[in-house]
């Protein structure tokens, strides 16, 4: 049995962006192991490790030789393969060619009664450190970055250009060539700490050399180390850090050794509005905000540094320079706002495009007063919340051509809020302002009121049908807009119980377009736009675990308002589980009857032809029908559910008593229109056919 042996391998660069870094972990993780199994070099377990400046694979048990193999290949019939003659024919050769054999090498067997021929290839063992450049320049090249680049005189593309490269197989260097360079056994440490270079005698060596040069080698022991830091921080200030996952991922794959540090700022600045100063340091600098336990900012934050600790205080001394003057920077701007009233840069939003052929953001803001105050009259809201939708919906967007938000766009409509309020617009227009981008994301929780709720839907379905109408809507793999969210963000508004129609607010959206002097097709747009929504709905209710065959029965009654489809949907699920028996017959009973049924009969039944099972099917049927209608209009799908399993009895009865096919004609028909109208009970709650064959 040969020995096994460890192999490293480095790939030193210059810094990688944080969001890439992480990318690549992740691929690496899976690219290695890969590599080295299709050219059937057996190992153990691949370990990754990545800083902002290398990326490193630790494999071990490494064979010195791959394993000699014979392959066996099935190919055409042997009636296929030669000709009456027993000569091969082009299918044979070719095949044999394929597999790299000569033609008289072909075997014939039999399997299942079929002669075939096959091809035994034999493959012999390789030596591995042959094998592993080759190997390991496809692991670089395979990595794919959302953005590459060339440097000095090479043609290779990479993130960042490549400085170094160490690849061993225990003391023994593997020369894989990249961009001028060839792997050595020289690897680097801490750009600042220990530059080095620093010699590695053997590929078990390669991580400590790298950690004793002052390196975290692992994202996840980086973090743990930030969060240390930060638990520390909390500990020394009494305060409590927020650290967005986003940010945290960012800050751990921008150091290579992190140290948390606090820093202080002016009180002064703490009356600039909280959403500012946190934007100021998470979005622009990577710091983290502390906040008092009553849950308010404080004016000590977080660096984390991949500088030298023994230089804390000059380093936190830089940081909180740069911090005061963004917010010098943001206490100006918002002070500069406060100047005017917030209606004032209303006017001022034809100065902002908000897409080449909709138009400017002033116009987007009209056509946003106008599709609120339709869905206002839909909710049949008080005339002080329509009023207040209004003046919401006016202002909404008035604060993006601000001082503050055109340097810190991540607070817009947060701005808006303030500036409402100074202005003494109402409490709830200042709020629905505030939340009128949400919810953000799915999960995100909506706007609080009504009134917030009707100016977020307002303003996201402005942008679908608007786009949709210009032909920029999304496709399978590009979604600029943002419209899935916008979707995703009604969809959740609607569920939440905004009581509006999305249908009738589809076409007040498309008339203020219409209006507007837009070329569109109407009708099509229209449908595009509402089969958006039903995909978005359907999906949503997939990925909450709703059966598919259960969001199609719902569908296939023809609804197409995303708060019927999911309540209804949820209903059929919750039925099925809480009765799958009673639910599984009724499914089957519907399907038997509904292929049966003749929808050109009608549903006219005469009492005077019908058994007693026929009349204790129509009056259930009847009574059903009543029953479902009410439960239908007061929204409660589980009463209507709960009608439809009543009618399991007398259609059991019905196709057990009762010879459906009679030879006599008027029999015959008069069952057949108890049949659709059996069917048509269902109509209008779900078709239950399509879910026959997954309810059993």
């Amino acid at each position: 049995m040969s020995s096994l042996h460890t192999l490293a391998f480095e790939i030193g660069t210059e810094e990688i962006p944080a969001f890439d870094l992480h990318r690549a972990t992740l691929q690496l993780e899976k690219l290695v192991p890969e590599a080295l199994d299709q050219v059937r070099i057996p190992h153990g377990d691949v370990a990754v490790y990545t800083t902002p400046r290398r990326l490193i694979a630790i494999v071990a048990d490494v064979a010195e030789a791959t394993e000699a193999l014979e392959e066996v290949f099935r190919g055409p019939s042997a009636k296929i393969a030669f000709d009456a003659d027993g000569n091969p024919t082009k299918a044979a050769t070719g095949f044999a060619r394929g597999k790299g054999v000569e033609v008289d090498a072909l075997e014939r067997r039999e399997e299942n009664g079929v002669e075939y021929v096959f091809a035994t290839k034999s493959v012999a063992a390789r030596d591995v450190a042959e094998l592993l450049p080759g190997v390991l320049e496809g692991v670089i090249t395979g990595i794919a970055w959302p953005k590459s680049c060339r440097w000095g005189t090479t043609s290779e593309y990479f993130s960042r250009p490549v400085r170094w490269l160490v690849a061993l197989l225990d003391e023994r260097v593997i020369p894989v060539e990249f961009a001028g360079l060839v792997a050595g056994n020289l690897t680097r440490g801490h750009r600042f700490l220990a530059p080095g270079p620093h010699v590695v005698a053997t590929a078990a060596d390669l991580l400590g050399v790298v950690e004793a040069a002052h390196v975290v080698c692992s994202e996840q022991a980086r973090e743990r180390v930030i969060r240390e830091g930060v638990a520390e921080a909390e500990a020394q200030t009494g305060a409590r850090a927020e650290l967005p996952e986003k940010t945290l991922l960012e800050v751990t794959n921008l150091c290579e050794q992190p140290t948390v540090l606090v820093g202080t700022f002016d009180e002064e600045f703490l009356q600039v509005p909280e959403e500012i100063i946190v934007d100021a340091m998470l979005m622009h600098q990577r710091y983290f905000p502390l906040y008092d336990e009553a849950g308010k900012l404080t004016n000590n934050f977080i660096v984390v540094t991949n500088g030298d600790p023994a230089h804390a205080a000059t380093i936190i001394d830089g940081n909180e320079r740069v911090v005061r003057a963004r917010l010098s920077d943001a206490k100006f701007f918002y002070e500069e706002d406060l100047k005017h009233p917030l209606e004032t840069y209303v006017d001022r939003l034809d100065e902002v495009v908000f897409q080449e052929t909709l138009g400017t953001m002033k116009e987007k803001a009209d056509r946003i007063v106008a599709l609120a105050k339709h869905l206002a009259a839909d909710a049949q809201l008080s005339d002080a919340d329509a009023a207040d939708v209004a003046r919401a919906a006016l202002l909404a967007k008035a604060d993006l051509v601000t001082n503050a938000v055109v340097e810190f766009t991540s607070v817009q409509g947060v701005m808006g809020s303030y500036y409402a309020e100074a202005a003494g617009e109402a409490a709830q227009v200042a709020a629905a302002i505030a939340d009128h981008y949400r919810p953000r994301f799915s999960g995100d929780e909506p706007p609080a009121s009504d009134v917030g709720k009707i100016v977020a839907m307002a303003d996201k379905l402005d942008t679908i049908c608007g786009l949709f109408a210009v032909g920029q809507g999304p496709t399978g793999s590009s979604d600029p807009f943002a419209l899935r969210r916008s979707a995703i963000g009604i969809v959740a508004m609607l569920e939440a119980g905004l009581p509006v129609s999305l249908a009738a607010a589809i076409d007040a959206a498309l008339g203020t377009y219409a209006g507007a002097a837009i070329d569109f097709d109407r009708d099509a747009v229209r449908a595009e736009v509402a089969d958006f929504f039903v995909t978005r709905t359907k999906v949503n209710l997939r990925d909450s675990g709703c059966a598919p065959d259960a969001v199609e029965a719902v569908l296939a009654t023809g609804v197409e308002e995303p708060a019927q489809i999911i309540a209804r949907t949820r209903a059929l699920e919750a039925a099925r589980v809480d009765d799958p028996d009673t639910f599984a017959d009724l499914a089957t009973a519907y399907a038997r009857a509904n292929n049966l049924r003749d929808a050109k009969l009608g549903a006219e039944v005469d009492e005077a032809l019908a058994a007693d099972a026929e009349r204790a099917l129509l009056k259930a049927a009847d009574e059903a029908s009543t029953r479902v209608e009410e439960a239908l209009a007061s929204d409660d799908y589980a009463a209507a559910l709960a009608a439809l399993a009543a009618l399991r009895a007398p259609i059991d009865a019905f196709f057990e008593d009762v010879l459906i096919m009679d030879e006599d004609q008027a029999l015959r028909e008069n069952r057949l229109r108890l049949l659709n109208r059996f069917v048509a009970v269902f109509a209008h709650v779900a078709d239950f056919g399509k879910m026959a064959k997954g309810a059993k």
